[in-house]
């Protein structure tokens, strides 16, 4: 068997979990990631037009373990679709799980077990929900789960002291799950500054209510990110909005790929279409062939950068229309293909939504997808 070694990055779909006290905007900050599907287990987000799953019967709340997990699956397997998948919130589905557990052992609840077997058959009941979660991420979906916070008393076993510690509403190896289970831990509170009193006669008072959030962990709360994201935060799904960018540009490119390659039975040498130079100026320096990757960064229309074959508006493309980079128009004149079946062909895979002109299309997909795959892209008209 031989190894080898990679060093790149895998940009997968994020887990997040954001939890504070009631009331700080988990809900508001759920509803701000990429296209959202919320999953309202304890029915709070009817004052949000937000997208949520609805039952036959008319209600958006779960009202059994198995229904949650069932809705989770509707979404895992795409016959709901969404960018983001939003449990909301986590420890409210958590009671669905006791309730079922207990049922299924015939116990009027957790404790009744004796010998912690009641707290075992949870985490373990409870895993099959993360399970689920991980395999809609492998769909290619966000998903983000809120959670009420508690403030817990943490004794000090060498020292003789303790501190209130902030953690997950959730039984205590739930939280550990899910907290290792998670991308990204995000704890939201506000921040309180305490101004002691002008005399010792006098009480210290407590200012501010700046709400954040928390990305590191401490000896005060669960948090955790693997984005080098700073430790304090305004809650503001603007401080965390270019990595789900980055991301979501990664997985779509990455998607495209991958199903251009499985329309094709035997792997295909990708040759570059020869450059094609602006007619309106002359040069005579030697120009290097930028290296082609795949849908990494997105690249502006104007930008100065863009390789001759994918010539901007304002650059003579001989003969092709605006907007329709020339490699492509040859290919498309030589066949006899017109825009508006490109564009059926490219909706019919999900690339594009339909309609969506070719001038909008990213460069790196044209070359990449289009010209270079041509004909499996014609197999589709």
């Amino acid at each position: 068997m031989n190894f080898y070694i990679t060093n790149n990055a895998d940009l997968r779909p994020q887990k997040v979990v954001i939890y504070g006290p009631e009331g700080i905007g988990k809900t508001l900050l759920a509803s701000k990631f990429p296209e959202p599907v919320f999953i309202d287990t304890e029915d709070s987000t009817k004052n949000y037009r937000i997208n949520r799953l609805m039952l036959p019967d008319g209600s958006t709340r779960p009202t059994s373990w198995g229904i949650l997990l069932e809705m989770v699956k509707a979404v895992r397997d795409r016959a709901i679709i969404a960018k983001t998948l939003v449990i909301d919130s986590l420890d409210w589905a958590e009671t669905l799980c006791i309730q079922a557990v207990c049922a299924k052992y015939n116990q009027s609840g957790i404790e009744s077990f004796g010998y912690g077997k009641g707290y075992t058959y949870l985490e373990e009941e409870f895993g099959k929900l993360l399970n689920l979660l991980s395999e809609v991420i492998d769909r290619g979906i966000h998903v983000v789960c809120t959670a009420h916070a508690t403030m817990r008393r943490v004794e000090l076993p060498e020292e003789t002291g303790a501190y209130d510690h902030w953690e997950m509403k959730l039984e205590k190896r739930n939280a550990a799950i899910t907290k290792e289970w998670a991308d990204m831990v995000l704890f939201c509170n506000y921040k309180t500054l305490v101004v002691k009193g002008k005399t010792a006669m006098d009480k210290n008072k407590a200012t501010g209510g700046k709400r954040v959030m928390y990305s590191v962990h401490t000896p005060w709360w669960d948090a955790k990110n693997r984005h080098d994201l700073p430790e304090e935060m305004p809650l503001d799904y603007a401080q965390i909005d270019h990595i789900f960018k980055i991301i979501d540009s990664y997985t779509t490119s990455e998607s495209a790929e991958s199903a251009i390659s499985a329309a094709s039975p035997e792997p295909q040498v990708i040759e570059r279409a020869p450059q094609a130079q602006p007619v309106t100026q002359q040069t005579s320096q030697e120009q290097t062939e930028p290296e082609y990757t795949a849908g990494f960064v997105e690249i502006p229309d104007d930008d100065p950068d863009i390789p001759a074959e994918f010539p901007t508006a304002d650059v003579a493309t001989q003969g092709a229309p605006p907007g329709i980079p020339k490699p492509l128009w040859d290919l498309m004149q030589a066949d006899g293909v017109s825009e508006a079946q490109v564009q059926a062909a490219v909706a019919k895979r999900g690339y594009y939504p339909a309609g969506t002109p070719i001038a909008n299309y990213d460069p790196d997909f044209v070359a990449g997808c289009l010209v270079a795959c041509w004909s499996q892209v014609k197999a589709l008209m």
